[in-house]
């Protein structure tokens, strides 16, 4: 609960300080609201889950939480489309800052959690730093940690240049505002769906198939997107087939943290993926914006987007997801 507190006191208070200046709204927004909105996020909460909900619940109870932040996108990408139209990008800024503080009531339900319970055929308990070392050195973790890298490129690459490949294609900025709340209205259908389908196959289903599918459906819908003249329709439609996939990688990748590992430092170890996560996602946004200012379009990082989503569903294959995990010496 305090991990989660702090998060969105620092989203809140990244999001009001007025900078004026890069330095300034680097570290307003680059440091202070992204470093709370990593401790707020999926590593504390997918964590939480595991101990507030029964096993055979925890699929679906990930795909419901997971489904959460992207009703909020849906919900306030146009209101933020909205506000800058009206007062300029930094109200917008600002009033979604004040926003975020409502989120600290939900906190508390993260309060005086248990530890995660010990459950059968479960991996031994480890101290945080034995649990860290086992799982570096574990093949399937690295190379789910390497998947998930990919997930962080094409999910920022798209929340934060939507819009631009919007204005590049010479539609109106609306035609932005309102892609992004259809990748946050569809991720919550592919969340809760995903979880659905976990809980629904769980134990007949290798997670590491549904990983597979997902990166694949993404690299043709890229592909699709690339080779079809631009509309609305089409960018609506593209940013829904998007959605699907934008964020249902979580509760799968989730779900095999804890098969690896067990529930008892799920958030220490989801975290460490949740790094690969987020360095791709410096990527996709960085490269994004260099890869525009060279060339005066997207295309080369649609293509480079296309082969990294074949590289993860290639990576996701070799993965053991019943290995065994050693005791601490």
């Amino acid at each position: 609960m305090r991990t989660a507190v702090v998060g969105i006191v620092l989203v809140a208070v990244g999001a009001l300080l007025r900078m004026s200046s890069t330095v300034g709204l680097i570290f307003a927004i680059g440091i202070l609201a992204a470093g709370g909105a990593g401790m707020a996020g999926p590593s504390v909460l997918m964590a939480a889950t595991t101990r507030l909900v029964a096993p055979e619940k925890c699929a679906m109870a990930t795909g419901v939480v997971n489904a959460g932040g992207s009703f909020g996108q849906f919900i306030f990408a146009p209101l933020a489309q909205t506000i800058t139209t009206a007062s300029g990008w930094v109200a917008a800024v600002q009033t979604l800052g004040l926003l975020t503080l409502l989120a600290l009531p939900a906190a508390w339900a993260l309060r005086g959690l248990p530890q995660a319970p010990a459950t059968a055929g479960a991996p031994p308990r480890v101290g945080t730093r034995e649990a860290v070392r086992v799982a570096l050195a574990d093949r399937s973790f690295r190379l789910l940690a390497a998947g998930f890298f990919v997930c962080g490129f094409h999910v920022a690459f798209l929340a934060t240049h939507l819009p631009g490949v919007v204005a590049s294609c010479g539609l109106p900025p609306e035609v932005g505002a309102w892609s992004l709340a259809m990748l946050g209205l569809l991720n919550i259908v592919g969340s809760v769906g995903i979880g659905l389908l976990m809980g629904w196959r769980k134990g007949r289903l290798p997670m590491k198939h549904l990983l597979v599918a997902i990166y694949l459906i993404r690299a043709v819908a890229v592909l699709a997107f690339v080779l079809t003249p631009k509309s609305t329709p089409v960018m609506l439609l593209f940013a829904a087939v998007m959605g699907l996939t934008f964020l249902s990688t979580v509760p799968p990748t989730a779900e095999l943290v804890a098969r690896f590992f067990g529930p008892a430092n799920m958030a220490t170890l989801f975290g460490l993926v949740m790094v690969t996560h987020q360095i791709g996602g410096f990527l996709g946004a960085w490269l994004g914006g260099k890869v525009f200012e060279a060339n005066g379009s997207y295309d080369w990082i649609w293509y480079a987007d296309i082969m990294l989503a074949l590289a993860a569903a290639l990576i996701h294959l070799p993965i053991q997801e019943r290995r065994p995990v050693p005791s601490a010496a």
